[in-house]
């Protein structure tokens, strides 16, 4: 149909552009495919590209950076599965781009820095310096940063939640745990990249519940398996003997984050026990790919 037609429809839906979907206009003889919303983080633009090649169309895209074939920070970030804090600093890195101006580029775990897809794009690694002006990009788990209008934080989904809970436990004290000992670490719910449990606890619907609230999956160890981690510092005689696992929340979130050290050892309140580790962009990469 015509864009005006689309426009008036979805004009009192849209919402911002880290939420809005992708909307693309295709006209009735399927001459132009017009990416019209969400180009960048919502997939309007590849989407409108896709479905110009599978329908011989011409694809109408309008965004700044993708007219002056320049990156675009926020396109690499959902690319990388990392998650945009400040929105509203997207802007000054894409400018920066478009300029030919180097961007800083802080990120001590290498998210950005490692990756294929950053590979030609003009970072300038340092450290980044809140109001000095230059565009900078802070790739980080930690909130103890000081927030800058030049800088743009990412959040890496690196960080792995082991849990362990007493049956039927109610879902908002395992979320309201979760956020404190997270709060009390300065670390970022944005950062959750999944939640770690025994395989006994598949049916347990607040960790299930857990994983949907933060927008993770779930991953689930055998006891055998958990016995098999290293890194373990609270090891329980009582947990071994209910389950057969030495440890549950540390022994998961060790797994699950393929390492032997933990960030945070196993904390308990109630009925909730929490322990986390924090995973590396190359075992996370590997983890998507299973």
């Amino acid at each position: 149909m015509a864009c005006g037609i689309v426009v008036r429809l979805i004009g009192g839906l849209l919402v911002h552009k880290t939420e809005d979907p992708a909307v693309v206009v295709m006209d009735e003889r399927a001459k132009f495919v017009i990416s019209l919303v969400s180009g960048h983080l919502g997939g309007a633009n590849d989407l409108a590209r896709q479905i110009a090649q599978m329908t011989c169309a011409m694809p109408v895209i309008t965004t700044a950076t993708d007219v002056h074939e320049k990156p675009a920070i926020d396109v690499l970030a959902a690319t990388l599965g990392l998650r945009v804090e400040n929105p509203q600093a997207i802007r000054i890195v894409n400018k920066a781009f478009l300029t030919d101006v180097p961007v800083i580029l802080e990120d001590p775990m290498g998210w950005v820095r490692l990756s294929p897809q950053s590979s030609g794009i003009p970072f300038r690694e340092g450290q980044v310096v809140p109001g000095n002006g230059s565009a900078c990009v802070l790739v980080t788990d930690r909130t103890d940063c000081s927030p800058a209008e030049n800088i743009l934080v990412i959040r890496p989904p690196s960080l792995v939640l082991g849990i362990g809970c007493n049956r039927n436990t109610p879902f908002s004290e395992m979320r309201e745990w979760i956020e404190t000992i997270l709060a009390m670490s300065h670390l970022s719910t944005a950062s959750i990249g999944c939640v770690a449990s025994i395989d006994l606890k598949q049916d347990e619907p607040a960790i299930r519940q857990s994983a949907d609230h933060f927008g993770v999956p779930c991953r689930w160890f055998s006891a055998d398996q958990l016995n098999q981690a290293r890194g373990i510092l609270h090891p329980s005689e009582t947990v071994q003997r209910h389950v057969g696992a030495k440890s549950v929340c540390e022994a998961a979130a060790l797994l699950a984050a393929r390492t032997n050290e933990l960030i945070i050892p196993k904390r308990s309140r109630g009925n909730v026990t929490l322990a986390v580790a924090r995973a590396s962009c190359v075992s996370s990469e590997s983890d998507r790919e299973m």
